[in-house]
């Protein structure tokens, strides 16, 4: 049987959000254009809603600060070798708190340096769910190339309790 892909989007406070679902489970989401998953994947895509519902509700479930552990099952097919290993590690830091990249890089037992999960973690290809923005620098934020930046890393941070409000946000 050929694979195919399942696409669903929703809004959220850091703005429109896709998931692309296989048979296996969650391959991709992001922020942007539903083509260009698709078009990674390369697969034939099929409406399924009832594929994608699952990984939906849990979405909305951590927006809405309900969800905290995701259980949508994660597809690895757009990873291989060394990236799978750094992101199946950063998979499992939990909510709410943080791993610098040297720390990651530790925990993957990748031999990956630091610098090179930097580039890791912004070919992710499943952000939130395989949590990208819980990476850190050892001197503040670092990088983010999902949604607006580094100000929806600060966001998802803030909305997991890792990060305290600003003045800003209140």
């Amino acid at each position: 049987m050929m694979a195919t892909v399942a696409f669903a989007e929703l809004p959220t406070p850091v703005g429109p959000f896709v998931l692309a679902v296989t048979e296996d489970g969650l391959a991709a989401s992001g922020w942007g254009a539903r083509a260009r998953l698709g078009e990674r994947l390369g697969l034939a895509e099929v409406h399924d809603p009832d594929r994608t519902a699952f990984a939906v509700a849990e979405l909305n479930d951590y927006f809405a600060g309900e969800l905290r552990a995701f259980e949508t099952p994660v597809d690895w097919r757009l990873t291989s070798g060394v990236r799978r290993r750094v992101l199946q590690a950063l998979h499992a830091v939990p909510y709410g708190t943080a791993v610098t990249y040297g720390e990651l890089a530790e925990r993957s037992g990748s031999g990956v340096p630091a610098r090179g999960i930097g580039s890791i973690m912004g070919s992710n290809p499943i952000p939130i769910v395989v949590p990208c923005h819980r990476v850190v620098a050892g001197n503040g934020l670092g990088g983010f190339s999902g949604g607006e930046g580094v100000e929806t890393k600060r966001w998802l941070l803030t909305h997991e309790g890792y990060l305290q409000p600003t003045l800003l946000d209140l």
